[in-house]
């Protein structure tokens, strides 16, 4: 999308320029004045739209640093957000985990004390 508008603003330009260039040279050749002062102004004219070109370009490199810098500071918030989010989700993962093997824990100890009191039962009925 950005390269589409760049390529956009540059068409634009280009094409503000050309015409810029051409109605200029149409207006001093259609104007009635002597040969040096028609190349006097041409000349002049040239020098204008260098220089309005010189002015769009410093605008648009501005726009652009300032385009990139807003955008690497939202990817840097956006990753920022990504790693808190993702140390939470294993905080919470660890803790699970951790219940779990606790509630494994208790079980197993619960199931060999049960078999432990069924094997002592069971010795206890046979003598």
């Amino acid at each position: 999308m950005a390269t589409e508008d760049n390529k956009m603003a540059k068409g634009f330009l280009m094409g503000f320029l050309a015409g810029s260039v051409i109605g200029a040279i149409v207006a001093l050749l259609y104007a009635p004045k002597p040969g040096k002062e028609l190349r006097q102004d041409i000349k002049q004219k040239a020098t204008d739209l260098k220089q309005d070109a010189e002015e769009y370009l410093k605008i648009a490199k501005e726009k652009a640093l300032f385009l990139i810098r807003e955008g690497k500071k939202q990817s840097e918030a956006i990753i920022t957000d990504a790693k808190k989010k993702a140390e939470e989700i294993l905080g919470d993962a660890e803790k699970i985990v951790s219940q779990v093997r606790e509630k494994a824990t208790d079980e197993g100890k619960r199931i060999k004390d049960a078999v432990h009191a069924g094997v002592e039962t069971y010795k206890k009925e046979r003598s």
